[in-house]
């Protein structure tokens, strides 16, 4: 008999590389599924850790294997730290995703760092990980896997909206639920403000004293992957192909790339839902922060775009692999071919034991 509660920890890190984002929850599953966030907290990467994760992208083979061996022993160490801190007694797995460092689905691979089956043994406790691989090898693309918990947790919304590294969105069709990468977000905004010696742009302060670049708009939205079908998704490798060497030359004004880099994000998005007055839009992730952003949202689209908690829009991600474990551990479907694009539904993921 399936127990109808679980106590599960939720490890994610994005490919905007802010940090490791910990939850601990309970799930409550009766007629539906609740949730209860416990305790929740993001740990940063140090400056030494960013440089190394964002330039792993050129690793070799064996530079690739070592640093995923020292990022597990790493990531073993938080995990550890969270529980301890917490004082986190009842457990019965934690759900992580590592750390994604190539996605390349059209060549059957995808790499996320982290889920070693020493990570079991490091922290003394069940691991649920690996989410991704499985669905690449059945044809899929092995993202967005979030879209399962949207349909679980989330279903008074149209569209689920996240802003991280890339902007994803789900939404229930008549065939199933649907979802895909819409643009890249973070990735390409946080190291804009870094060059004017910020961490990220706070607000959209710096976009909102920018000046609209048409042809730097033009282009941008004329881009390939925009005219493609779902299921589809980005990684980091996109980004450095197609998006900075197209930004390059307007980069003698830096606020005014951020201010039209936000007025492309905000007709993607528009691009990406009904705009309908009455259908609600639950945004989450960290460019749910900057509000010059989300006033483009809505000069753009007449969709109600949801700002929620704070704790939700910093942990939802976390919150869903937490859900994706549970599921795992339950033998249940937690990748949708509708959304991925893979041969069938299936419960993917390894569990690893102490």
């Amino acid at each position: 008999m399936k127990k109808s509660t679980y106590k599960v920890i939720g490890v994610m890190s994005g490919t905007s590389l802010d940090g490791i984002d910990l939850i601990y929850v309970e799930f409550d599953i009766n007629t539906q599924w609740d949730y209860s966030i416990i305790a929740a907290e993001t740990l940063e990467y140090t400056d030494a850790w960013r440089t190394k994760l964002a330039a792993a992208l050129d690793f070799s083979d064996d530079e690739l294997k070592g640093l995923n061996q020292e990022y597990t022993r790493y990531l073993a160490g938080v995990i550890s730290t969270f529980i301890k801190k917490h004082n986190i007694k009842e457990l019965d797995a934690v759900c992580s995703h590592g750390h994604t460092i190539k996605h390349e689905p059209e060549n059957n691979y995808t790499l996320q760092i982290g889920n070693l089956p020493v990570l079991a043994n490091l922290i003394g406790h069940k691991v649920v990980c690996d989410f991704r691989v499985q669905d690449v090898k059945l044809g899929g693309q092995g993202a967005p896997l979030v879209p399962i918990g949207d349909r679980i947790l989330f279903s008074d919304y149209k569209y689920c909206l996240n802003l991280g590294g890339f902007a994803n969105i789900s939404t229930e069709t008549a065939s199933g639920r649907m979802a895909y990468d819409i643009c890249a977000v973070n990735t390409v905004m946080n190291p804009y403000a870094k060059k004017l010696g910020k961490d990220y742009d706070k607000g959209g302060a710096i976009a909102a004293t920018g000046k609209h670049n048409q042809k730097m708009l033009y282009e941008l939205n004329n881009l390939d992957f925009y005219r493609k079908d779902p299921p589809k998704s980005l990684g980091i490798e996109w980004v450095n192909k197609e998006i900075f060497p197209l930004l390059k030359e307007f980069e003698n004004d830096l606020p005014s790339v951020l201010r039209t880099y936000c007025e492309h994000i905000a007709m993607q998005v528009a691009n990406a839902v009904d705009g309908k007055e009455d259908s609600r839009v639950l945004v989450t992730g960290g460019g749910a922060f900057n509000d010059f952003l989300i006033e483009q949202f809505r000069e753009f689209s007449n969709v109600e775009f949801v700002i929620p908690s704070k704790e939700l829009i910093d942990f939802k991600e976390a919150l869903i692999f937490a859900l994706l474990g549970v599921l795992k551990l339950r033998g249940e479907v937690n990748v949708l071919k509708s959304v991925t694009g893979a041969s069938k539904d299936h419960s993917s993921g390894l569990i690893f034991n102490p």
